[in-house]
């Protein structure tokens, strides 16, 4: 059976906004970026966008804008030692900052904070080692010349920089940015979409060159091509990423670089991405893919013609009393078959793979022994793909709009659920945490 992906049959839904370019935490986006509050910066965010930004829809396409790679630089290895398969080694255990510098009107616009070196130490403590860092910037930009605010360049500098003197790893990419890329993967944007892709990484390569190997960048987030025609033109938007952050030499010479697969769904990647781009430094290359399958179990919110909610995941995890509620495709074995799909096309190749986003929602609308055997069945599937991600050598970053880590009281908010994934991660013992253990 084909697995359906997530970014097809998403919309907005406040657990995986990214996948659907939606809202989050059932708040309703405003316009302009929030001031910064004092734990936040040293930087002042304006209270909204810059005047000269135009709409920010893929409608609004410019064939050519002036380079900014102004001041390209030497070489610069210091810091920069690991290949991509040693780099890999050491991030067991990624985090996603969701639904906050991706959000449509500002950082705080879909109901987070402003990231604070504070919540950055937050994950840290928590267990994790990287931190995947969505980011919009298409709608801080001039869309005449495609400069980017310097105002949010700085901003996104800052987080940065948190996670960096944290010892952290962190991915920054071009997230859904309101569509302009990853919704025209397309014969008729591609030109336009290649200036523009080029543009915005000359100023973001530029602005961040001097951070070492602990920063990577990744060109986009989930990019809709279907066939072979819009894998071709996807790989020319890769292929304009590496060629602009590496122009900028520095310590970007030898970055290590993060592409993405159609729709970033395991089996269309297997099928349809056959190509890293050239790259003029060796090893330095990643893949990214998405997880959210069995879409029934880890996001649907209603049921369907073609099929129900699944409440309970995994074979020793099935409710004898409420079956029509027991996940039907998609438990372990698909795990398996999946991940190894990808250690097989790329691992094994000397290509490490980012598992980017992976999540299941929580039933709240259970009780009693029912709730109890969702939450463990829910447990059981953080530690399963965690665990199975990295002994195939995939890099497992959960997806997190606030859910697991509290970002206003500085709390973990779901500690059933961050013991499954210390456990998947091998950060743990199984003795620490029974319920994330069975």
């Amino acid at each position: 059976m084909r697995i359906i992906n997530a970014a097809i049959l998403l919309g907005m839904v406040s657990l995986t906004s990214a996948c659907g370019g939606g809202g989050g935490s059932g708040s309703t986006p405003t316009t302009g970026l929030s001031s910064a509050t004092s734990a936040a910066s040293s930087v002042t965010i304006s209270s909204s966008l810059p005047s000269s930004v135009a709409s920010s829809s893929a409608s609004a396409a410019v064939a050519s804008y002036p380079s900014y790679n102004t001041n390209p630089l030497a070489a610069d290895a210091t810091g920069m030692g690991s290949t991509a398969v040693q780099l890999a080694s050491k991030i067991k255990l990624g985090f996603n900052f969701g639904n906050t510098m991706e959000a449509t009107g500002g950082e705080t616009a879909w109901g987070n904070p402003l990231i604070t070196e504070a919540q950055i130490k937050l994950v840290k403590d928590s267990g994790f080692d990287a931190i995947r860092l969505p980011v919009a910037w298409n709608q801080y930009a001039n869309q005449q010349t495609a400069a980017i605010s310097a105002e949010w360049l700085n901003r996104v500098k800052q987080v940065v920089q948190y996670a960096v003197d944290n010892g952290l790893y962190v991915i920054v990419n071009i997230h859904w940015d309101g569509g302009w890329l990853e919704n025209n993967v397309t014969r008729a944007k591609q030109e336009a979409n290649n200036a523009k892709q080029k543009a915005y990484w000359e100023q973001i390569a530029t602005h961040l060159r001097d951070f070492d190997e602990h920063l990577l960048f990744a060109s986009a987030n989930e990019p809709n091509a279907h066939n072979v025609e819009e894998m071709a033109v996807l790989d020319s938007y890769h292929q304009t990423f590496v060629d602009a952050v590496r122009a900028t030499g520095g310590k970007n010479a030898n970055r290590v670089l993060v592409l993405q697969g159609p729709l970033t769904d395991i089996e269309d990647t297997d099928e349809l991405w056959n190509g890293m781009p050239d790259d003029s430094v060796a090893n330095k290359l990643m893949a990214e893919v998405h997880f959210y399958t069995p879409y029934n179990f880890t996001l649907m919110t209603k049921d369907e013609a073609w099929g129900k909610q699944a409440y309970y995941w995994g074979a020793d995890f099935h409710s004898t009393t409420d079956t029509e509620r027991n996940a039907t495709w998609g438990e372990e074995a698909t795990v398996d078959e999946l991940f190894n799909s990808m250690k097989t096309k790329f691992v094994d190749q000397g290509i490490p793979v980012v598992l980017g986003e992976f999540s299941a929602m929580r039933r709240d609308n259970l009780t009693g022994d029912a709730l109890s055997l969702h939450l463990a069945s829910r447990a059981h599937y953080f530690r399963y793909v965690t665990e199975r991600a990295n002994s195939t050598g995939l890099l497992p970053f959960v997806w997190d709009t606030g859910s697991l880590l509290n970002r206003n009281t500085l709390t973990v908010a779901d500690q059933h659920v961050l013991d499954a994934l210390l456990l998947g991660a091998g950060k743990v013992s199984s003795s620490s945490s029974s319920a994330a253990a069975q």
